[in-house]
């Protein structure tokens, strides 16, 4: 029997769908698109296809592919000129730049079905400060000129998933809509609001934070498992030589081989995620492999150059023993099932979660925020209804 569809959404920069696996049964997608075909291929092998997939670059979008009035658009727009680690280009660059066409896109459609009734992006914290902040306050304005009210939340997901994964989610929603007093705070909460957005928050002008809220969410329980939980059976994968082993523990600092032994006097089998820094000594650039023995992993990264792969480090006694994270390693980390389908080639598995958004973090907003910001116009509309009814 098939599910009746309540809200419809568009999901820019879809990668493999996890905003689509995220919203569920009671969200239908009227658009999706992505640049990258073997990612495409995927979503397809995932989701099939009813038209709603455009391959190819967002500026060849066309207002016909958008054709839909949406309940809710989500972009997770490229981040590599946001990232601490990238060029400091931020939205003037070719790639983090797409927040621009991405909201272009949205006006032009809009002439036809109207802006869609949320907007949300997620992307990496240095958002907040690139460009000495002045992206987030282009991309705050950009919500504010076009009449949403807009707040943003800092969620890691660490708290749904062994991953330290964090990220900042700007939520808008039109004026036009009614909200209910419960879903926003009158100050910051400590849990989602930490004082890297507060202070990006203080540098905005008077007159957008009259228009900006303070999401009302609560902080999920306690996550079920560790990274030894989503770990595959070690007969079925490809341990590293004991040299290659070796020449990773040659590479890490006092620090590290202090984590390390204080593992192997725990009296039983310990994982720890293991991954490559580059950092500067004497003025000099040297990579170091760094290990955490507290149960989660680092944040995924695309395999690009190699470097950026993460390990496991096995350690029972004097047994240590290390190898990369295979692609379903990564799903799991990401929060997605395992009737998920993954690209046979482990890089292209990894470009492909590494690049994704964590699947239980997006279906908390959806259970927190925008189902409740959605049925409240429902609300709304059945009492102007009763009230025609009556009349």
């Amino acid at each position: 029997m098939s599910v009746s569809k309540k809200y419809n959404f568009q999901e820019f920069f879809a990668g493999g769908g996890m905003v689509r696996q995220a919203l569920g049964d009671q969200w239908s997608c009227v658009f999706a698109n992505d640049f990258d075909g073997k990612k495409a291929m995927i979503y397809q092998q995932n989701w099939g296809t009813n038209g709603e997939l455009f391959v190819g670059d967002i500026k060849d979008i066309h207002s016909n592919h958008l054709n839909v009035p949406a309940d809710l658009s989500w972009a997770s727009f490229p981040c590599q000129d946001l990232s601490l680690a990238g060029k400091g280009q931020g939205l003037n660059s070719e790639r983090s730049g797409m927040f621009r066409v991405f909201w272009d896109k949205l006006l032009t459609s809009s002439r036809n079905v109207g802006l869609p009734k949320i907007v949300a992006i997620e992307n990496v914290c240095g958002m907040l400060t690139s460009n000495e902040g002045e992206d987030f306050r282009e991309v705050i304005q950009t919500f504010d000129k076009n009449g949403y009210h807009v707040g943003a939340l800092i969620l890691d997901a660490k708290d749904f998933l062994p991953q330290s994964r964090k990220r900042v989610f700007i939520i808008g929603v039109r004026q036009d809509l009614s909200i209910d007093p419960a879903l926003v705070s009158t100050e910051p909460l400590e849990y989602c609001h930490p004082p890297q957005l507060t202070r990006a928050h203080a540098k905005l002008s008077e007159s957008i934070k009259d228009n900006w809220l303070w999401f009302n969410i609560h902080k999920p329980v306690s996550r079920e498992k560790n990274l030894i939980d989503i770990l595959e059976s070690p007969k079925n994968v490809i341990w590293n030589s004991k040299e290659k082993t070796q020449t990773l523990l040659s590479k890490m600092s006092a620090v590290n081989l202090k984590k390390v032994e204080a593992a192997q006097n725990t009296g039983r089998a310990t994982v720890g995620a293991l991954f490559m820094r580059t950092r500067s000594v004497n003025q000099h650039k040297r990579v170091f492999a760094e290990v955490r023995f507290d149960g989660i992993s680092g944040c995924l990264r695309t395999p690009n150059g190699g470097s950026s792969r993460q390990s496991i480090l096995f350690v029972d006694g004097h047994d240590i023993r290390s190898r990369l994270l295979t692609g379903r390693e990564t799903a799991r980390l990401m929060g997605l099932p395992e009737t998920f389908k993954l690209p046979e080639n482990q890089n292209a598995a990894l470009h492909l979660t590494g690049d994704g958004v964590a699947v239980p973090v997006v279906e908390h907003l959806k259970n927190c925020l925008f189902e409740h910001l959605l049925s409240e116009q429902s609300i709304s509309r059945r009492a102007i209804d009763n009230l025609f009814e009556v009349a």
